[in-house]
């Protein structure tokens, strides 16, 4: 396992910053719960996260927890710690960018081992794709394997040795299932103690929350690879901090605060804040907090001030004129005052990097944060032309320059969509598609790009004249003229109302009315027998009885009809090539 101390060289380092990630449901509170040794999971509403979060988790900590696994793959511990993200599906990761991609390092791809890949796993693993960030992935609840007997703060190794060939059989193939699974996905994985280069291939590490089973190893694992494979992207930077807003909150005593995870530099007490948005904000730093170890940043009596943080860190940064801050948004931290203009240049640019706004025709975006809104435009692009792209909520203008647009569409990822907004679109005959996952967004909108499809289609064949052809009946002859009436059989096509008739080449009249049974009807098909009224024809010197008539087509109708050849019958195919022979006998 090249995960080795001798492989490490590195003096500067900070803590890595870690994203979990996985479907609603799989643990992934409760994974870091076992780390923590908090219970959020239990007093979240329904077990599931409910905000964003961050906690860290010190080298030494790690270093009890997995002490035995550290020594067994000779790893030596160099970074500070790790930092871990939680939150509600992926939105902490793509809340999580900086210029170039997602300030996370490291990614935990949480798995429930009985469920295997479902929706969310799919959305959170195409984020990670989109943003080259390499992941584990933790195969959780093995506790509930049948025969397993826990081990409770066992490894994953000890443990496994210590079960039943059934119980072990069982996890091997509920293992490989989803190795297999990740396989189809375009990424090669195997259990972590049997890959020999983990740039070629994904650790599946087994873990229980319940009974810590395997958590020792995900530590060990996640330390190591951080170590040896990210050593470049881990170097301690010095200078201002940079950063990006998680939440912002009202906190009390303090007001209006941000939660900042910062990802390089330090920031301190009394330093200057620069925040990107369509307008950017500058505040200067009042107070600086931090939760205690192992704490969430969401227990709040937990926080305690602070002078300064160093990268990788979560704080929480109070300040005045906070109130527009939006989480998400890119955050530089300066000394000096005759630094503010700079940082407030560097904050824009990084927003308008990724905002849109084009002349050209397209849909319009808009998302929660700038990473919602990159992950949107990166898996959108591919699909549809974009027109604007922009974080916030929909309003009436984006409405209204949709409907003048040919694609009148509007994606909203993650933000709520007002009802007075809703109806606005809707009398501007303006489709959202409104979702906090984007493969849903991206389904709803092909089901209704199908549906928007065939309808344009019904509409275009209803008003496009289509080819028939059909005999004059002998005997039922009602009318002579004005109109002349008689009986025909549709030999092939669709004859429909208002359409007109020729003969060999000439034109006859026009279809005003045709009867089955003595009622009226729009369109007749082949083998009908109806009775037809035409304009303008004389019967007896325009039609004769055994009389073989077509529907007439211009040079225009043969042309629109070749545009949707795919779209008509056989037997109307064969009429439009002897209506361009010339072979209407």
């Amino acid at each position: 396992m090249p995960i080795s101390k001798h492989l490490v060289n590195m003096k500067n380092i900070r803590s890595p910053i870690i994203s979990v990630l996985g479907h609603v449901d799989h643990g992934k509170t409760s994974l870091l719960d076992s780390v923590r040794g908090t219970a959020i999971a239990k007093s979240e509403p329904g077990a599931i996260t409910q905000h964003i979060s961050a906690s860290y988790v010190p080298s030494d900590v790690i270093g009890k927890i997995s002490k035995k696994l550290l020594e067994k793959f000779n790893i030596e511990m160099i970074v500070p710690g790790l930092l871990f993200i939680d939150s509600p599906g992926h939105e902490a990761f793509t809340t999580l960018r900086k210029r170039g991609g997602s300030i996370a390092d490291l990614a935990i791809l949480v798995i429930d081992i009985f469920e295997g890949f479902m929706p969310q796993t799919d959305e959170s693993l195409n984020i990670l794709k989109q943003f080259k960030t390499p992941f584990v992935v933790a195969a959780t609840k093995i506790d509930k394997i049948a025969g397993w007997t826990a081990n409770y703060d066992a490894s994953f190794l000890e443990s496994f040795e210590l079960q039943s060939p059934k119980a072990q059989e069982r996890l091997e193939g509920m293992l490989y299932t989803l190795v297999g699974q990740l396989s189809e996905r375009g990424f090669e994985g195997d259990r972590y103690d049997r890959i020999s280069d983990f740039t070629k291939r994904v650790a599946f590490i087994p873990v229980s929350s319940h009974t810590r089973e395997g958590i020792s190893d995900l530590l060990m694992m996640l330390a190591g690879i951080s170590q040896r494979y990210l050593q470049g992207r881990l170097e301690a930077k010095g200078g201002g901090g940079k950063g990006t807003i998680l939440e912002v909150k009202e906190y009390k005593g303090l007001g209006i605060t941000l939660d900042v995870i910062i990802y390089e530099g330090t920031v301190k007490r009394g330093d200057y804040l620069a925040m990107g948005g369509k307008t950017p904000i500058v505040s200067k730093i009042k107070a600086l907090l931090e939760p205690k170890a192992l704490n969430d940043m969401r227990a709040e009596k937990e926080f305690e001030q602070i002078e300064s943080a160093t990268a990788a860190a979560g704080v929480k940064i109070a300040g005045p004129g906070l109130g527009g801050a939006v989480a998400g948004m890119p955050v530089r931290i300066v000394s000096s005052k005759k630094e503010v203009e700079q940082a407030v240049r560097d904050v824009k640019a990084e927003v308008e990097e990724v905002e849109i706004a084009t002349s050209k025709d397209g849909v319009i975006l808009k998302a929660d944060t700038l990473g919602s809104l990159e992950a949107l435009i990166k898996s959108l692009r591919p699909l549809v032309p974009i027109r604007k792209a922009e974080v916030g909520r929909i309003n009436k203008y984006d409405v209204l320059e949709s409907s003048k647009l040919s694609r009148p569409v509007i994606f909203s990822f993650c933000v709520r969509c007002d009802d007075e907004i809703q109806k606005i679109a809707a009398d501007n005959k303006v489709k959202i598609f409104g979702s906090d996952v984007i493969y849903k967004l991206i389904e709803e909108y092909k089901e209704w790009e199908i549906r928007q499809k065939a309808l344009k289609e019904a509409e275009w064949l209803k008003n496009i004249v289509r080819p028939a052809k059909l005999k004059v009946l002998r005997g039922y002859v009602f009318r002579q003229s004005k109109p002349a009436i008689f009986g025909v059989e549709i030999i092939a096509g669709s004859l429909r109302s208002g359409c007109t008739l020729s003969k060999k080449g000439v034109i006859v009249g026009k279809v005003k009315e045709m009867q089955q049974a003595g009622e009226n009807i729009q369109e007749a098909k082949t083998g009908m027998k109806i009775a037809i009224s035409v304009s303008d024809a004389v019967f007896g010197r325009d039609v004769h009885e055994n009389d073989v008539l077509h529907v007439y087509l211009s040079p225009e109708d043969i042309i629109r009809l070749g545009k949707i050849e795919g779209l008509l019958t056989d037997e109307e195919k064969l009429l439009v090539a002897e209506i361009k022979a010339g072979k209407q006998d």
